[in-house]
């Protein structure tokens, strides 16, 4: 599996290995930025959808400005 992957449109994530499991972030790519939203560590293989959920409510907090 790639280390960033596109979630839906506006939302990625990536992965990183750490001792307790994998550590997901979600983040947006605004103008030159980067934006981290929501971090997780994942414990099954579909992304929580209660996490999803804060990554989205986040990404439209950012975009009303």
């Amino acid at each position: 599996m790639p280390l960033i992957r596109k979630l839906e449109p506006g939302l990625w994530e990536g992965r990183s290995h750490i001792p307790s499991g994998i550590a997901r972030v979600i983040f947006a790519v605004e103008g030159e930025s980067m934006v981290l939203l929501h971090g997780f560590i994942k414990k099954s293989q579909r992304t929580p959808a209660a996490d999803l959920q804060t990554a989205r409510q986040r990404l439209a907090q950012l975009r009303k400005g």
